[in-house]
């Protein structure tokens, strides 16, 4: 018998874009299981937006209406790899947009691989129609009433229309 492939897909998702799940549906294929690891509260970034609840909710839903059946959010506030050592997972996935999310990522890599060398990082390329989308840049169109149709899921697009638009 082979050992079950489990990944996690970890980030903030803060919301969700159509871009994160491109990739989350790209690795629903090639893993038998996908945990998307949700950060609770990021080193990296300010504050969130949405609370972990809102965000574990809009992942599930996304998924769900795709019909991804090997994938689950979990949240999560340790060091990546060993969230993926609790969940049993060998890889993490992550998805690349340009030069910048590269060499990022090249260094996260070279400390996650000091950390736990079992565990694996495995880079997808972003889809052409998503290869600038980033949850950063859908949160300040939507600040100033840019169209963000497309780019999230209905139901994120209206929380952050309701969210952004207050006061």
């Amino acid at each position: 018998m082979t050992e079950k492939k489990i990944a996690v897909c970890p980030g903030s998702y803060d919301p969700i874009t159509n871009g994160h799940l491109d990739v989350i549906s790209r690795a629903a294929e090639l893993f038998d299981e996908v945990v998307i690891a949700v950060v609770n509260n990021s080193v990296r970034k300010s504050r969130t937006l949405f609370s972990i609840e809102e965000r574990l909710m809009f992942i599930q839903d996304a998924t769900a209406d795709l019909g991804l059946t090997n994938v689950r959010a979990e949240p999560f506030n340790t060091l990546v790899v060993d969230f993926a050592r609790t969940v049993g997972a060998q890889t993490i996935v992550k998805g690349l947009r340009a030069i910048s999310d590269f060499e990022y990522e090249f260094e996260m890599n070279q400390l996650n691989r000091r950390q736990a060398p079992e565990i694996e990082s495995f880079y997808l390329m972003a889809s052409p129609q998503y290869s600038f989308l980033s949850s950063s840049g859908v949160k300040e169109l939507a600040t100033f009433g840019g169209n963000i149709d497309g780019l999230v899921p209905d139901p994120v697009k209206a929380r952050l229309v309701e969210e952004l638009t207050r006061g």
